[in-house]
């Protein structure tokens, strides 16, 4: 029996192994930060934070590209670990600026491995995993810059 050409085949899309690969990372990562109490997305934030302590929410938004409904409870719940602290901006009281505690601090010693086990598991070189970070990061701009398509295509 023939297959229907009109019927979509997953291993044609791109946005399933990209989506793949994700769910791939996230359980990779999931054993690697247990052990801190974070989740990715919290392992995120802190990343953020230990590369410059004292941002803004919205400048934590932007570089995660999440939005503030996303992230609040993310900075919430790292506030409860007593990993952050949040405080109104003393130059725009609108603003809420986020600060690693002590405790928050001394988990980046605790976190320095992870990216090491995360390359070796991937497999490949520090050029080839750049390499294919910098292609994904193009690929990401250039669909978030265009309107949806109409009609099907291959590549999905």
């Amino acid at each position: 029996m023939a297959e229907d050409p009109s019927t979509p085949d997953l291993s044609n899309f791109v946005c399933f192994s990209l989506y793949a690969a994700s769910h791939a990372f996230n359980r990779l990562y999931q054993p690697l930060l247990e052990p801190l109490g974070l989740t990715y997305p919290q392992y995120l934030v802190m990343t953020v934070l230990w590369g410059s302590d004292g941002k803004l929410v919205g400048e934590i938004g932007s570089q995660l590209d999440l939005v503030s409904s996303t992230l609040t409870p993310l900075l919430k719940r790292l506030e409860g670990a007593g990993l952050v602290e949040r405080a109104r901006d003393q130059k725009d009281e609108r603003q809420v600026r986020v600060r690693l505690t002590e405790a928050g601090l001394a988990l980046r010693v605790q976190a320095e491995a992870i990216p090491a086990c995360v390359l070796a598991a991937t497999g490949l070189s520090i050029t080839e995993l750049r390499d294919l970070r910098n292609r994904i990061d193009k690929l990401r701009e250039t669909v978030s810059s265009r309107p949806a398509p109409d009609g099907n295509s291959e590549g999905h």
